[in-house]
């Protein structure tokens, strides 16, 4: 299969339609505002469905309902927009409606600014929705990867019945790279749904075996069965969902760990390092929730030092310190403010703080 160049934006949006996504809802939010677009001429060319929605409020409550009946529905948000969706989010987890979600963060807090950043990421590992539930959050570091995991996530929000969101960022959708596009899944008919998905609404015309979705339940047994039951597919996505990738831990003194465009920076530091006589490895999460902690059991021996690399005050590096647990000391090396450092600022800051561990 060919590759062809494709901003992120609306490569992202292609990866969902060839999902077979038939609906979308979305508000205008820099940095993602081609994804709205583009999915407002090709989605319909497919066979879908795209709206437009007053706000993120209204987006994902659509979303919620077209899931609910069945639909394979795609919302794609910033950093703002995404705080806006948490009740929504957690509603769906209630009611177990697959969805698929895309954030291409922003840097803030607050309205923030347009450029890249990474400081969504206690909001999308522990959300801000009520009440006992996850979201398996996936951080690809390129557009490919993006498009391959917005294309599986269609299949893990149906397997889970849960919202599954993608967590980009800003640079990510808006640079171009080469990508090779996935085979098209066809929309499915709605007359195969009732067979597809037993638990859908679908309009029968009796009352006798109807679906009803909802979250709210009164009864306090009901209710905590309910969420023990939630519980029990979350135990089995922490088995199943865990995913990482990892770069030279063998004989590293400094182990970065960098998702998304940050550990594209520390590729490119770890090779400056070593002209300079200094081994560093990497350890990449592409899973934020499950976080990857069984990653950190293969760093090496002569490792001294762990640094979390991000484009934040430091919101991954509690989860780091878990995984850690007191085997290595753990550094911060980070930017904010949409600010996205060098891979020369990296290694000048990595080997500052290897010094202070020496």
């Amino acid at each position: 299969m060919s590759k062809v160049l494709m901003k992120g934006n609306e490569a992202f949006g292609e990866a969902a339609i060839r999902a077979g996504c038939n609906c979308y809802f979305g508000y205008p939010i820099t940095p993602q505002n081609e994804i709205p677009e583009y999915m407002s001429h090709e989605l319909p060319k497919a066979g879908g469905k795209f709206l437009q929605a007053e706000s993120e409020l209204a987006a994902v409550s659509m979303a919620y309902g077209a899931a609910a009946s069945g639909g394979r529905a795609f919302i794609s948000t910033s950093s703002p927009g995404l705080s806006l969706m948490q009740e929504g989010l957690g509603f769906i987890c209630s009611a177990e409606v697959p969805l698929v979600a895309l954030n291409v963060s922003r840097g803030g807090p607050g309205v923030g600014g347009i450029q890249p950043g990474q400081a969504d990421y206690i909001q999308v590992t522990r959300g801000g929705y009520n009440g006992d539930a996850k979201i398996p959050v996936f951080a690809p570091a390129g557009i490919q990867e993006c498009v391959d995991l917005i294309y599986e996530a269609f299949e893990i929000a149906d397997k889970y019945r849960n919202p599954v969101l993608i967590f980009a960022d800003g640079m990510m959708g808006q640079m171009m790279e080469p990508v090779e596009l996935p085979e098209k899944r066809e929309i499915v008919p709605a007359e195969k749904i009732s067979e597809l998905k037993p638990w859908a609404i679908t309009g029968k015309d009796n009352h006798p075996g109807r679906n009803v979705i909802y979250s709210l339940r009164m009864e306090p047994n009901v209710l905590e069965e309910h969420v023990e039951h939630l519980f029990d597919k979350y135990a089995e996505a922490e088995r199943e969902l865990v995913r990482y990738k990892t770069q030279g831990l063998e004989d590293a003194e400094i182990v970065f760990v960098a998702f998304g465009t940050m550990s594209r920076l520390c590729a490119e530091a770890i090779e400056l390092l070593e002209e300079q006589g200094i081994k560093a490895g990497m350890i990449r999460p592409i899973s934020l929730w499950p976080f990857p902690k069984k990653a950190f059991d293969e760093i090496g021996p002569k490792t001294k030092l762990v640094i979390s690399t991000e484009l934040s005050m430091g919101q991954m590096i509690d989860d780091i310190r878990l995984a850690v647990m007191n085997r290595w000391p753990v550094g911060l090396i980070n930017r904010t403010g949409g600010i996205v450092p060098s891979s020369l600022e990296i290694v000048e800051r990595a080997k500052k703080l290897l010094e202070g561990v020496k």
